[in-house]
């Protein structure tokens, strides 16, 4: 099917990781772990607060729940083979769990970059046409929306692991990364890339640069619509609204750009596990946290449930 497939009995392939750091691998284990229970917990209480409390049934948390599902898959589709990795000295992944690392890695990572564009057009009807916001936004609208972010998330990794995995390797099995991911990958070719890294540019400008774009433009409006208004606390409305919203796209834009949109660069080694450990384990350990620090809604319905429980 594959060349991959095909290629199955060269044997596992090496992730390097940070090997070259032994002393800092023991750090990073605890870090990692650390992270990734908390990500577990936060995005699941997220999920089922969200489920189990009737005024948290809004769009705003539809696709917040939506959020905190992607980061679960993302990470547990990552972290665990990463511990793996930091704990001993074999630094192996075999070339099905590469594969499947590989699909479920970018899908729900291509689906998060258009989810946070859906998430900040919600935000702009909040603000900006609050008197038919919960007409507009309807259950019927957000379910369109979370799909064509769920059906653009799946169908670019379709597209783009494939070609990856179908590229010639030649015996050559050892990734300059902690995980299989396509900026690395493609370098293990024994081919020539350059139309790989044109297609994987253009795939980026759509998935990470277009719905950038389409944020920044929301925001932009938003701005517009407070400073029309000339009231501190509408600033203050505007910001309580969309600040959560706005870090999550930061952390999560700034490092997936830098890798993805400069596949030539030494992201794939030295800088590259880095600025990936960043939007792969930080930024999904972060989300919850900011959503539910910032948010008086989450906060306040966290509460209602501990004292349910508690009678």
């Amino acid at each position: 099917m594959m060349r991959m497939t095909n290629d199955s009995r060269g044997g596992d392939f090496i992730l390097v990781g940070f090997s070259d750091q032994p002393q800092l691998e023991k750090i990073l284990f605890i870090v990692v772990l650390i992270s990734y229970l908390l990500t577990l917990v936060g995005n699941i209480a997220i999920i089922l607060v969200s489920h189990l409390d009737s005024k948290l049934h809004t769009p705003m948390y539809y696709f917040l729940t939506n959020l905190s599902f992607i980061d679960l898959c993302f990470t547990t589709s990552i972290v665990p083979q990463l511990l793996w990795n930091l704990k001993g000295p074999t630094k192996t992944i075999t070339p099905i769990g590469c594969t499947i690392q590989l699909y479920v890695s970018l899908a729900v990572g291509s689906t998060e970059c258009v989810l946070l564009a859906v998430m900040a057009f919600d935000r702009y009807a909040a603000v900006c046409k609050p008197l038919h916001y919960a007409t507009f936004m309807n259950p019927r609208l957000c379910q369109i929306l979370a799909g064509v972010a769920w059906v653009s998330g799946l169908g670019n990794t379709m597209i783009q692991s494939t070609i990856t995995l179908r590229l010639p390797l030649c015996g050559n099995r050892k990734l300059y990364h902690f995980m299989c991911e396509v900026p690395a990958m493609i370098k293990l070719a024994c081919v020539d890339i350059h139309a790989n890294e044109i297609q994987l540019f253009v795939a980026s400008l759509v998935l990470l640069l277009l719905p950038l774009g389409l944020i920044l433009i929301s925001y932009a409006l938003i701005a517009q619509e407070v400073m029309r208004i000339r009231s501190s606390q509408a600033w203050y409305k505007a910001l309580k609204t969309c600040g959560a919203h706005l870090l999550v796209v930061s952390l999560f834009y700034g490092p997936s750009t830098a890798v993805y949109i400069q596949p030539r660069s030494s992201y794939a080694h030295r800088q590259g596990k880095f600025i990936t450990l960043l939007y792969t384990v930080v930024t999904p350990t972060l989300n919850p946290i900011i959503y539910t620090l910032r948010n008086k809604d989450m906060k306040e319905a966290l509460v209602r449930l501990l004292v349910k429980d508690a009678r």
